[in-house]
């Protein structure tokens, strides 16, 4: 089969090669083979190809966290709800990069209703993603407020549409107009400017000098000070990227004198069985969102397999608004 390998130990985009690979190992107890049809490019593949985000044991070596697909074939002990044929999306550990990857079964969901078996690969990160972080574990709920760093991302887009769809305030920040007016467009209540804004200031106007409950941030060290300041009493920030770099220096009063709480995580390095817990989680909460059409996956652009540098570089750009796909 053809993948994406990283070629020449990693480093720029240019690394990508889409080679001839063997194909995936027989399958194991409770594992699918899925035909992929479409791979979702995420941050972290880019962080992959540099070496600082390796695929965790027994995970694939080619970048790809989630995919589209249809089953080629069952291991032993698959749940009797999956057969040869049916068209699914994944949350993978590694390998979305290829024509075909091996997934457990604790991993698919079913391709939901009005999505295109395409379109479906943009959903199973960023679903994953946001449900785990500000919905099990930071509680956002019904009437509260929501600030997303990076509005326009595949993060941002899908979170501001749940987030409306549960009758939630939302607040999102975003580096130009265009992507500004992009997430008004999905729902987004209150659109600031990073660049010409002082978000703290406008997060504090809007809520009348509360500030917000909960905030996704994806830029870490820079932003730490400033979104606890953003915080109001019981906030809750959950961090889930450092684009911004790791290390900042704080002052961690607002943190006691709000009950503030400061969390972070990733989905890549969790468990098989907590993995799988999150998966049902986005079934049972957002599917019947997406399927109603409250939620719909905002792709950007897509590639071919062999353009996947190219994809990459659209990514490190920053200038997307939404999902990028590569397809093999």
């Amino acid at each position: 089969m053809r993948a994406v390998v990283i070629t020449r130990g990693g480093g720029g985009p240019e690394v990508l090669e889409a080679q001839e690979v063997e194909e995936p190992a027989p399958l194991g107890d409770g594992e699918v083979l899925l035909q992929v049809a479409a791979a979702g490019v995420n941050r972290a593949d880019t962080l992959q190809r540099h070496g600082r985000h390796p695929p965790p044991p027994g995970a694939p070596p080619y970048p790809g966290l989630e995919c589209s697909g249809t089953i080629l074939a069952l291991g032993p002990n698959v749940p009797p709800r999956w057969s040869v044929g049916d068209k699914v999306c994944a949350l993978l550990s590694g390998g979305g990069y290829a024509e075909k990857v091996v997934v457990p079964a604790g991993q698919l969901l079913p391709v939901p209703e009005g999505v295109s078996l395409t379109d479906a690969a943009g959903l199973p990160e960023v679903a994953c993603t946001v449900w785990s972080t500000v919905f099990m574990t930071s509680h956002l709920s019904p009437g509260e407020s929501f600030l997303i760093h990076g509005g326009s991302s595949g993060i941002g887009t899908f979170a501001i549409q749940i987030a409306k769809h549960l009758g939630i305030k939302v607040f999102i920040t975003a580096g130009s107009e265009e992507k500004l007016a992009a997430c008004k467009d999905l729902g987004a209540d209150v659109c600031i400017n990073y660049k010409t804004e002082d978000f703290v200031e406008r997060v504090k106007q809007e809520t009348d000098g509360k500030g917000v409950d909960v905030i996704l941030d994806n830029i870490g060290g820079p932003y730490l000070q400033r979104n606890l300041n953003s915080l109001g009493v019981d906030g809750r920030l959950f961090i889930i990227g450092f684009q911004g770099g790791a290390v900042t220096e704080v002052n961690l009063q607002a943190v006691l004198a709000r009950r503030l709480t400061i969390q972070a995580a990733g989905l890549r390095n969790r468990s098989l069985a907590n993995k799988a817990e999150i998966v049902g989680e986005v079934e049972k909460n957002v599917w019947p969102a997406v399927a109603a059409g409250k939620v719909k996956p905002v792709i950007y652009k897509t590639f071919p397999l062999s353009e996947a540098a190219e994809a990459h570089r659209l990514m490190e750009a920053s200038t997307h608004i939404g999902k990028i796909l590569l397809l093999p």
